[in-house]
């Protein structure tokens, strides 16, 4: 019976794990490309100096690269914080208040369709081992999950990578072309690799793969264009 526990829990604990480092690969990807986009497009509507959009695009791609490592890190931080402090709380209740609580687990099992003698001994089981039951009521009546301390320094890389990588998609044209076309050429491939990410995200959680391809790429251009009419309008006033 414990080996099959153990197998379970591994199971689910490595779904999690990969749907925490797809979330942060498209989180940073994602975010890297946009913003990017947006920077380049704004100061290329302003200036078709190429020199100052590499320079503005390559700043805004490590400077965001850096922003969203950080902020993935300290993020993940304030979760493990308030894991362990709603962690101790369940403890600490669990030992003021042990009926309620019990009470608590045996909502929680009859709810998943425990009842009669198997119930009873379902509560009974796991209130007698105080890891198991703070175990459940942090997952089932807080619904929170544990978050691997190990892994704050290995997600802010992933971020950080991630959105770099975001961030080279839209700028790359601008290496090779003139302005006019490197303007177009970016807009496209941006529009494609959005487009790819969401479908690619439908695809392994839920949902449609071209509808979400579709509402990321146009999220992501719309925002994008968002800073070339900026940069449009100082054009102009200049």
């Amino acid at each position: 019976m414990g080996t099959i526990e153990h197998s379970v829990r591994k199971e689910r604990e490595g779904s999690i794990r990969i749907a925490e480092r797809l979330s942060e690969i498209i989180l940073g990807g994602q975010d890297g490309l946009v913003n990017v986009l947006g920077v380049i497009l704004g100061v290329a509507a302003a200036s078709q100096d190429q020199r100052i959009i590499l320079a503005a695009g390559l700043a805004a791609t490590f400077a965001e690269s850096i922003s969203m490592a950080a902020v993935a890190y300290t993020s993940r931080l304030a979760d493990l914080d308030y894991y362990r402090a709603q962690m101790r709380q369940e403890r600490r209740e669990i030992h003021e208040t042990p009926d309620l609580e019990r009470a608590e687990i045996h909502n929680i099992f009859s709810d998943w369709g425990f009842e009669g003698e198997l119930l009873e001994r379902a509560v009974d089981q796991v209130t007698q081992h105080e890891a198991a039951w703070i175990d459940i009521m942090m997952a089932h009546e807080l619904e929170i999950q544990p978050v691997d301390r190990s892994g704050l320094v290995r997600t802010a890389i992933l971020v950080g990578v991630s959105a770099i990588i975001g961030s080279l998609i839209p700028l790359a044209p601008f290496f090779f072309l003139a302005v006019g076309p490197a303007i177009a050429l970016s807009l496209v491939v941006s529009a494609v690799a959005l487009y790819m990410v969401g479908a690619f995200k439908a695809r392994v959680t839920v949902g449609s793969p071209r509808r979400s391809g579709a509402q990321m790429a146009l999220i992501g251009i719309v925002s994008a264009l968002a800073g070339f009419a900026i940069g449009a309008l100082f054009s102009v006033a200049g």
